[in-house]
C-alpha cells in the first residue's frame, strides 16, 4: 500500500490529484472546528471536558461527523444525512418501479437519482438540524452538565433559523466537496470524508483509554487495545476480500461471418455482500426508542425499562438485539440488492450458463441457495465485529464508539482497500508494459 502511495506520488497527474484531496480533506476539517451563530463555545467546551458524551445516545452520528455534532460546528450533521438519503434511494428503487426504470437507463438515469439523493439530503439535512438544535436548547445533548442549557443563551425563533440554516448549508458544502474528491481526485468523494471523519476520532478515543487505564499508567491497556486493533483490520480484509466464485461459460455465436463468445468468466459473490450497511440500520434503529425514552416525560415504566435496558451497551438484551437486527438486515439487504432472477435473465439473453446448470429458473435457484449459503458467515461475522466495542466496554472501560470495532473498523478497512485499488489501477494505466517487453 504504501509503495502505491509512494509511485502515485512520483507520478505527475496522479499527484495533482492526491495533493487535490488532500486540500479537501483540510477544508473539510476545518469546518468541522468552527461553531455555528447563536452557540456559547465556551459552554460547549466545559460540558465536552465533563462529560463523556460520545457513548451517549448521539455517539454514531458524532462519529460520522469527525467529532463536530457534540461541539455544534458548521459540518456538525456530517455526512449521515447523505449517508440516509443514498439508502432511503436505493430501498425505494426496488418499491416504486420509476426510479426502477431510472437505474436500468444507464448513465443518465443515474443521475437523475442522485439529483433526488441531493434532494433527500437537504430535507433530512434541515429535519436532523431542527432536532439537533432543540436537543441542544433543552440541555439534552449533554446530560449532567450544569451548563447544558446555556449552550444556546439566545433562544429567540431567528437564532433558531440560522443555526439551522448554517449546518443544512454545511452539509451541502459536504456534499459538493465529495462530489469534486470523486471527479478531480481520488477515490469516491463521500467515501473519503466519511473515512477521515471517523480516523479522526482515533487518537482522543484510544488516550481516553490510556488515561482510564490502570496498569502500568495505562500502558497496557493502551497496547492491548493497538493490538486487538491490528487483529481485527487483519481479519476484516481478509473477510472484505473473501468471494465465491461462480464459474460461467458463455457459447459461441456466429453472426455473420464473425465468432461471439465462447467465453469463460465468474461471477463473485462476496461473503460480506451488505457491507457496513447493516450495522447502520441496525444502530439507527436501536436509537430510536432511547431517543423516544429521552425526550418522553415522567418516569413511566415502560421509559424505565427503555433506560435500564436498550441504552446500556453491556446489557444482554441490548447485546442480543444489536446482533439478531445486524443478521436480519444483512439477509434484507442482500435480498434487494442482489436480483439472482435478473442475473439468470441477463446470463440467458447473452448465451452464458453456468456448468451443470440449466439456464433460466435453475440458475435463479442455484444462485439464491449460493447467495443464502454465504449470507450467513457474512451476517454472523457482521455481528461479532459490531460487538466489539460492547466487550471493550466492559473490559476496558471505553465507549461504545471503541475505536477498533464495529462501524468505524469496516468503514476504515472498506474504504482504504478501494482507494488503493483505484490507485493501483491508474498506475497500471500509465506504467503499463504490455505482454512484450
Amino acid at each position: 500500500m504504501l509503495t502505491a502511495f509512494a509511485r502515485a506520488f512520483k507520478t505527475p497527474d496522479l499527484r495533482k490529484k492526491l495533493l487535490f484531496t488532500l486540500g479537501i480533506v483540510v477544508i473539510y476539517r476545518l469546518g468541522a472546528h468552527i461553531p455555528i451563530p447563536g452557540v456559547d463555545y465556551q459552554n460547549v467546551q466545559t460540558c465536552m471536558n465533563q462529560a463523556n458524551s460520545s457513548s451517549g445516545l448521539f455517539g454514531l452520528v458524532n462519529m460520522f461527523s469527525g467529532g463536530a455534532l457534540l461541539q455544534i460546528t458548521v459540518f456538525a450533521l456530517g455526512i449521515m444525512p447523505y449517508i440516509t438519503a443514498s439508502i432511503i434511494l436505493q430501498l425505494l428503487t426496488v418499491v416504486i418501479p420509476r426510479l426502477e426504470a431510472l437505474k436500468k437507463e444507464g448513465q443518465a438515469g443515474t443521475a437523475k437519482i442522485t439529483q433526488y439523493t441531493r434532494y433527500l439530503t437537504v430535507a433530512l439535512a434541515i429535519l436532523q438540524g431542527t432536532g439537533l438544535v432543540a436537543t441542544a436548547r433543552t440541555g439534552a445533548l449533554f446530560q449532567g452538565c450544569p451548563v447544558a442549557s446555556e449552550i444556546v443563551p439566545d433562544q429567540s425563533i431567528f437564532i433558531t433559523i440560522t443555526m439551522v440554516i448554517t449546518m443544512t448549508a454545511g452539509t451541502c458544502v459536504m456534499m459538493w466537496l465529495g462530489e469534486l474528491v470523486t471527479d478531480k481526485g481520488i477515490g469516491n468523494g463521500m467515501s473519503i470524508l466519511m473515512f477521515i471523519s471517523i480516523a479522526a476520532t482515533f487518537p482522543s478515543a484510544l488516550w481516553a483509554i490510556k488515561k482510564q487505564g490502570s496498569l502500568a499508567d495505562g500502558w497496557i491497556e493502551f497496547g492491548t487495545v493497538i493490538l486487538v486493533g491490528l487483529v481485527m483490520v487483519a481479519l476484516v480484509v481478509f473477510v472484505e476480500q473473501a468471494q465465491r466464485r461462480i464459474p460461467v461459460q458463455y457459447a459461441k455465436r456466429m453472426i455473420g461471418r464473425r465468432s461471439y463468445g465462447g467465453t469463460s468468466t465468474y461471477i463473485p459473490l462476496k461473503v460480506n455482500q451488505a457491507g457496513v450497511i447493516p450495522v447502520i440500520f441496525a444502530s439507527s434503529l436501536l436509537y430510536i426508542p432511547a431517543l423516544v425514552a429521552q425526550f418522553a416525560g415522567g418516569d413511566s415504566q415502560w421509559k424505565v425499562w427503555i433506560d435500564d435496558h436498550l441504552t446500556k451497551g453491556n446489557h444482554p438484551i441490548y447485546i442480543a438485539t444489536y446482533f439478531l437486527l445486524i443478521v436480519f438486515f444483512a439477509f434484507f439487504y442482500v435480498a434487494i440488492s442482489f436480483n439472482p432472477e435478473e442475473v439468470a435473465d441477463n446470463m440467458k439473453k447473452y448465451g452464458g450458463f453456468i456448468p451443470g446448470i440449466r439456464a433460466g429458473r435453475p440458475t435463479a435457484e442455484y444462485l439464491s441457495y449460493v447467495l443464502n449459503r454465504i449470507t450467513w458467515p457474512g451476517s454472523l461475522y457482521l455481528g461479532l465485529i459490531a460487538l466489539v466495542p460492547t466487550m471493550a466496554l466492559v473490559g476496558f472501560g471505553a465507549n461504545q464508539n471503541f475505536p477498533f470495532g464495529g462501524t468505524s473498523i469496516l468503514i476504515i478497512v472498506g474504504v482504504g482497500l478501494e482507494t488503493v485499488k483505484q490507485i493501483e489501477s491508474q498506475l497500471q494505466q500509465r506504467n503499463y508494459e504490455g505482454f512484450l517487453r
